[in-house]
């Protein structure tokens, strides 16, 4: 009897092991796995300024390289350039059958999740600074608030429609202040904001349908899915110039920095310290890429830039209900 139960563990260990080895591990969570690597820890500030400096960095190289190449041109490089440079890793790790298993949904999601977004803030980028891009791409945890509510049932209560509220009046003193002797465009505050609610669709599709997923087979899946459905795409809008060494290298430190090294360090945070301190990283994001517009591009924060970022970072911690938790170091609820 009792060679037998031990028997019969040693087989459920093998099959563990042996679904672990091509990526398909049975998981709890409601998001894309996160598969623990003992073997790098990183501390936990340095790594998550460095992150929020990467991503806010993505606003100041699409600022740069969007008004040349154009936002699809732009972002099919990007997501092309993070998805080659992810797959070497996927294939030490033994993970491409789990890629190839999940290609039709990776599809999806890396439409909602990268082709769609990326390519209306590139467009938002054109004609907007590198920070007020970012504080509209800030506002995604207001709109995951509104659609939870309005679409997924999910409960709304005071303080994350507080949050909702504060959030939109933020965008309200973006959009109606003057900024230079004039109001800025409509249309790019637009896109960037639809930027924002493409992203909580993608979320709750993953939710739904990826759980399973590894995280670097989910990153890796979404940027080379995103590259093909916006492949169609290129004839019909072609770059408006030719590219000089310094747009090349936007784009270069845009696909390789800001994206492919910069998800692999929001994972690896993720595993070490739990979501909900590493989203406090969604705080970061657009004072990096003011303070970039800033040194790099002589761009101005203006008083109204400032007032509205207030505004939807306070939403957006309302919003967030847990981004408090993540700033001060409470370890996440589960």
């Amino acid at each position: 009897m009792g060679c037998a139960c031990a028997r019969k563990h040693r087989g459920r260990r093998r099959r563990r092991a042996d679904s672990a080895r091509h990526g398909f591990v049975r998981s709890r969570r409601l998001t894309p796995q996160y598969e623990p690597d003992s073997r790098v820890a990183v501390p936990f500030y340095p790594a998550l300024f460095f992150l929020a400096a990467l991503w806010g960095g993505s606003f100041l190289f699409m600022r740069v390289a969007a008004p040349v190449l154009g936002p699809v041109w732009l972002i099919e490089v990007r997501v092309l350039i993070a998805g080659l440079v992810l797959l070497p890793l996927l294939a030490h790790r033994r993970q491409l059958s789990a890629l190839r298993g999940h290609w039709r949904l990776l599809m999806w999601v890396g439409c909602l999740n990268a082709a769609l977004p990326f390519t209306l803030l590139a467009y938002s980028s054109v004609y907007l600074t590198a920070g007020m891009t970012s504080i509209l791409n800030a506002t995604v945890p207001i709109f995951a608030a509104l659609i939870g509510f309005l679409v997924y049932a999910e409960p709304l209560d005071r303080a994350r429609g507080l949050g909702v509220v504060l959030g939109f009046l933020g965008v309200v003193v973006l959009v109606g202040t003057p900024h230079d002797g004039g109001v800025l465009p409509l249309l790019p505050i637009a896109t960037g904001l639809a930027a924002a609610v493409s992203y909580v669709f993608a979320a709750n599709f993953a939710k739904r349908r990826l759980m399973q997923v590894p995280a670097l087979v989910f990153v890796t899946g979404s940027q080379l899915g995103a590259a093909v459905a916006l492949l169609p795409l290129l004839p019909f809008f072609p770059p408006p110039q030719l590219p000089n060494m310094t747009v090349v290298s936007a784009v270069f430190a845009l696909a390789v920095l800001s994206t492919s090294l910069a998800f692999l360090i929001y994972f690896q945070l993720i595993r070490e310290v739990g979501p909900a301190r590493t989203l406090s990283v969604t705080y970061l994001i657009p004072v990096f890429a003011i303070l970039w517009g800033a040194l790099l591009l002589g761009e101005t924060l203006t008083l109204s830039m400032l007032l509205g970022g207030v505004l939807i970072l306070l939403g957006v911690a309302l919003a967030n209900h847990r981004g408090f938790a993540g700033l001060w170091g409470r370890p996440p609820s589960r």
